[in-house]
């Protein structure tokens, strides 16, 4: 650690979310059920959307796209919390910090652009239904997709390009449960203040524009709903709704940690460790309770498991 970036850190030890250990003890069953939970969930999603042909359209695309995202947004910090939750001292590796970071603005920024596309692709089917099949073609969704990856990545380098060579040398205490990138930098044996702003100014200003463009956008399609049809169509608001609702558990979390102005270090666990776990298992439920086609879709991948299972 003494070459590229002259640190002499090789590990940085977690505070965790509590020193309380009846309060570990309930974190350790609600995480880990809300882990095994979510990570089923957004495998049937994949799974019954690529199994079943009535699914193969745009949005449902978009929406295995986005359980794919979750599957990594819990695995990044999740299994490392719970098993954290068996230890009395919570360490990790300086690399092991560096990729957390990376893992979690790539995947922060690649569900945000997901989002976005699946906002898109709402609008252009209730605004312009004729033209649907034509502008959310398999090509335009592919390339929805690229574009969300290729900006996740483009995003988290930028970040590990602040902070790498930076001088690591003396405390490493993160009170925390995972690597944030405001609170590493707190650490270096060196004056941040410029680079707190910029990590602030860029992380909260992507978040708010791209919140505010998108609750702009579905008030758009919501108005454009009610104005075409008396009362609204149930199934068009149904459906918006679920997105509206991800949308909020995905960015509110994003929204405090880095614009917030005087951060509060037990608010910013109790929203990390939403973003962590409940968001990536309420993102399929809400999906799937809002949408018969994805509730049948999945009892019949589940049951297809199930028998094969049983064959086997």
């Amino acid at each position: 650690m003494e070459g590229g970036n002259h640190s002499f850190v090789s590990e940085f030890v977690f505070l965790g979310l509590t020193h309380s250990w009846e309060i570990q003890l309930v974190l350790l069953v609600f995480s880990s059920v809300l882990y095994v939970a979510s990570m089923t969930a957004n495998i049937l999603i994949i799974f019954s959307v690529t199994t079943n042909p009535h699914l193969h359209t745009p949005m449902y695309f978009l929406l295995a796209s986005l359980s794919f995202i979750d599957l990594g947004v819990c695995s990044t910090g999740g299994p490392k919390m719970i098993y954290d939750l068996f230890r009395e001292r919570k360490v990790i590796s300086f690399g092991g910090c560096i990729a957390q970071i990376f893992f979690i603005h790539f995947l922060g920024v690649t569900e945000m652009v997901l989002l976005m596309a699946m906002a898109f692709d709402r609008y252009v089917a209730i605004c312009k239904p004729l033209h649907y099949l034509t502008i959310m073609s398999p090509r335009m969704c592919i390339l929805f997709t690229v574009v969300a990856c290729a900006l996740g990545i483009t995003h988290s380098l930028f970040q590990l390009a602040l902070i790498i060579n930076l001088p690591f040398c003396g405390p490493n205490i993160i009170d925390s449960f995972y690597c944030d990138l405001p609170r590493l930098l707190r650490l270096a044996c060196t004056d941040t203040y410029n680079l707190q702003f910029m990590v602030f100014a860029n992380n909260g200003v992507i978040t708010a524009v791209s919140f505010f463009a998108l609750i702009v956008g579905y008030i758009v399609i919501l108005f454009t709903v009610w104005k075409h049809s008396s009362g609204g169509s149930p199934k068009a608001l149904s459906t918006l709704s679920a997105h509206i609702t991800v949308v909020l558990l995905a960015f509110v979390p994003f929204i405090f940690v880095y614009t917030w102005p005087h951060p509060n270090s037990q608010m910013d666990k109790f929203l990390a460790l939403s973003d962590a776990v409940l968001t990536p298992f309420l993102n399929p439920v809400i999906y799937t309770f809002r949408n018969k086609e994805m509730k049948a879709a999945i009892k019949r991948s589940f049951r297809q498991l199930v028998i094969f299972r049983k064959i086997s």
